[in-house]
């Protein structure tokens, strides 16, 4: 079912869409700044680790804060379930959940809410139809949209931040009644670029650099221990926090296969080890961040 949507709809219909989200948030926009609304809305799936909320927002690559502001940064974060993700190219805007979309022209933008003539169209999944019409060869709009999304748009823009739930394995490891035990940051490449972002969108124009490109006497930037994962200081010599430093020395195996990456903080499976403590996938843009 498809439905046309004016300024003042738009918003309604994507209030209501982060409000029964079960399963699955999908917000995607070249520039986020939140309503007091959408935040408050969005709020109340905090403490739900079984939602999955992807972020994604584009433009300003030599000013990350002009398009996804250190406020809303922040509290994004926060979620127990959340990606975010950055492309320079993104012009699109596409919020959904599991069950219904809108493709619009309107930014997840509190101006643009209040103040801009936007459109949109919104899409709700009909199972029983969508069924038969994709038996007989002929996919859904909203179908056609998810899947473009999902499998060309999103997993090609670079994840920029990442928390994630871990729960137990239930009963008798099935999954069955699992529960929830916390929620783990595996990738933070944005904090980096708030650290000299403290006032509004006013502000923001006198970062200019990027600041990992700043000189060493400025806040030390941090990285990730390739056996615990712990955030510790980035020191390229010293991949290891102090504990699992004591560890490895007993050895001294600078070729150990190692769990995370020193750069990103996320799993390596064992592809890094002391000497190579940084997924190859990440050797460029660790090399612009700490060496630029």
């Amino acid at each position: 079912m498809a439905k046309f949507l004016t300024t003042f709809d738009i918003n309604a219909e994507l209030a209501n869409l982060i409000r029964q989200a079960g399963s699955e948030i999908i917000l995607v926009s070249p520039y986020i700044k939140l309503h007091t609304g959408i935040r408050d809305i969005l709020a109340l799936k905090k403490n739900d680790p079984e939602i999955s909320i992807t972020v994604m927002f584009g433009k300003n690559g030599d000013n990350i804060p002009k398009s996804l502001g250190k406020e809303d940064f922040d509290f994004l974060k926060t979620f127990p379930n959340i990606t975010i993700r950055y492309s320079e190219r993104l012009h699109a805007k596409y919020y959904a959940n599991e069950s219904s979309a809108i493709l619009t022209s309107m930014n997840l933008y509190d101006y643009s809410q209040n103040n801009n003539i936007e459109f949109g169209i919104l899409l709700k999944t009909n199972f029983v139809k969508d069924i038969a019409v994709a038996l007989a060869g002929d996919p859904s709009l909203d179908s056609q949209a998810y899947g473009y999304f999902q499998d060309e748009v999103i997993p090609k823009a670079r994840i920029m931040f990442r928390r994630a739930p871990e729960f137990d394995k239930g009963i008798a490891g099935t999954g069955v009644g699992k529960k929830y035990i916390r929620s783990v940051e595996q990738i933070n490449d944005l904090e980096m670029y708030y650290r000299n972002v403290t006032g509004d969108a006013k502000s923001l124009k006198s970062v200019s650099v990027p600041p990992e490109r700043q000189s060493a006497s400025s806040t030390p930037i941090q990285g990730y221990c390739i056996r615990t994962g712990k955030r510790i200081p980035f020191n390229p010599k010293r991949p290891l926090s102090d504990d699992a430093y004591k560890s490895w020395s007993q050895f001294s195996n600078s070729d150990y296969p190692e769990k995370y990456c020193r750069f990103s903080g996320e799993p390596s499976n064992g592809e890094t080890t002391f000497a190579r403590p940084i997924l190859r996938k990440n050797w460029t843009r660790a090399k612009e961040v700490f060496e630029g």
